[in-house]
Parts: structure tokens; sequence; C-alpha cells
């Protein structure tokens, strides 16, 4: 079979737009790996994390537990440790109280009593389903991080505020006590030996969007986020912000449309890969909702 001219001229246009793909996301993967390490690798610190964690082993082994029992990586037991370090009376002078640093209002939407923040069995219980809740929303446990310290409200200020979903990208808009908070759990795992993991899981995460979001390839993900929205919101706006047809948001979220209208919200579920994209657009979605009308 012969190729003309003009056929050979697209394939080597569509060969140096692929590579030059490839060659960004890489550069992007190296990029987001070289800003998110260890800020500080000191034996000191090291040590000082690891003497915690021993001095506290039953503590620990029930925080490891409960996050293996729910499939959540155990790192995320230094969460606990850079919180609280694991003192179970302590409480902030924000009043943020336990081994997890509860907020009241965080508390109280789990059914967890203001009291019963300082009791490790069920502050923990909570703390798990709290993190595996934001990891279904962000994909990644850097902004999961970033989220259980600062709130899920001033995460979507951020991302609309840098217009990008990427916590490397929207981290400059966060408050400076949350970046602190952040820098300290890289360096916790960096003691514990699993820096890697998070890093990899950022990246893994970053790419895997960039590939979906910026392909316009199947978004039909088999692992799904939660949101909530109420009757303002037009879907057939949700789908053209997204760039995705209705018919998949109503695929993914069966009779939506009729609680919408019964209970004027309703929670709203798309691929892990798009509700970033959500999130970052809800404002302007609603806005549009509104004057477009629904």
């Amino acid at each position: 079979m012969k190729i003309g001219n003009n056929q050979m001229v697209k394939m080597k246009i569509d060969f140096k737009n692929i590579v030059t793909g490839v060659l960004m996301l890489m550069c992007s993967h190296l990029v987001n790996a070289q800003f998110l390490s260890a800020s500080d690798t000191s034996e000191n610190s090291v040590r000082r994390y690891k003497s915690i964690i021993s001095s506290n082993k039953d503590i620990v082994d029930f925080i490891e537990y409960s996050l293996s029992e729910k499939g959540l990586p155990r790192h995320l037991r230094n969460l606990a440790l850079i919180e609280s370090g694991f003192d179970k009376s302590q409480v902030s002078g924000a009043g943020a109280a336990g081994v997890w640093q509860l907020m009241t209002a965080h508390a109280n939407h789990y059914g967890l009593s203001e009291q019963r923040r300082s009791d490790l069995y069920r502050s923990t219980k909570t703390a798990v389903v709290s993190l595996g809740n934001l990891y279904k929303k962000y994909n990644n446990w850097v902004t999961v991080v970033a989220a259980y310290n600062c709130g899920e409200g001033n995460i979507a200020k951020a991302m609309e505020a840098a217009g990008s979903s990427q916590y490397h990208i929207f981290y400059k808009y966060l408050p400076a006590e949350t970046i602190n908070h952040v820098k300290k759990y890289l360096n916790a795992c960096y003691a514990t030996g699993e820096l890697q993991s998070v890093l990899s899981n950022y990246n893994s995460s970053r790419m895997n969007t960039v590939f979906i979001a910026g392909n316009g390839s199947n978004k039909n993900n088999s692992s799904l986020s939660e949101t909530e929205i109420n009757a303002g919101f037009n879907l057939n706006i949700i789908a053209d912000e997204l760039k995705i047809d209705v018919d998949k948001i109503l695929a993914w979220n069966p009779g939506i449309e009729e609680e919408l209208q019964n209970k004027g919200e309703s929670l709203l579920y798309l691929p892990v890969d798009l509700m970033p994209d959500f999130l970052l657009r809800k404002n302007k979605i609603l806005s549009r909702s509104i004057k477009e009308g629904r």
C-alpha cells in the first residue's frame, strides 16, 4: 500500500505531537516529584518522628489496623503524628481536640460528640471515614492532608484562584499553616520510609488526570467520587462545562433528577478524574444554571 506525501506529513506531525505530549508529561512528573519532597531529612527530624511512634506503639498499632481495615494506607498514621504526637488529651488554641485534632463541627458531621473527640477508638473511626471520603473527592493523599487541615471550602477557593486542581499549583493560595502542615506530613513520611509511596500516588493521580482530561477519551471510570449539589444546578450545564454527554451523568446518577426535584438536593457522583474539574467550576456552573434557568 502506497502512502501519499500528505499522509506522510500528517503522520510526522501526529508523531511529533505525541512525542511532545509524552515529554511534557514526563517533565510534569519530574517537577511534581521535585516540588513534593521532604523539606527536612536531617537525622534529628527522622529520629524525632521515629521516637514518637515507638513511644506510642499501642496507639499506632490501633490506628494502622483501623486504616488497613478500611483499605487506607498506613502512612496516614503520620497525620495523627503531626496533628498531636498521638496525645489524646491535646487541645489546640483553635479548639481542635484529641489524637486527630478534630474540630467540633467536623466531629458532629460524622456523629461524634464534642466530648468524644478525645476518645481514641471513636475519634479514629471518625477520622478514617473522613479521610476515605476526602480521598474519593480528591484522589490523592497530598490534597487530602491539606483538606483535612484547612477544610474543603478553602481547597475549592484555592483551586478556583489557581485555575487548577493540582496541589503543586494551587497550594500558594492556601493558608500558610496548611502549606506547612503538608510539609510536615511529607517529612514524617520520609522518616517512616513511605514518602515515595505518597509521591507516586500524587503523580499517578496527576498523570491520570492529564491523560484522560487532555485527550477527551473515555471518561467512564468505574471509581466514582461524590459531592453534594442542590436544585439550583442544571445537569445539562454541568455536562457542558465538563465536556461530557449529560446521559453519562444520568447513568452515573440514576434518579438524580427526581431527587433534586423532590428533595431540593442530591449527591452527585462523578469519576474521580472529573470531580476536581467539577469542583473547580462549581461556582461558575451554579451561576450559569441560575442565569440560564433550570
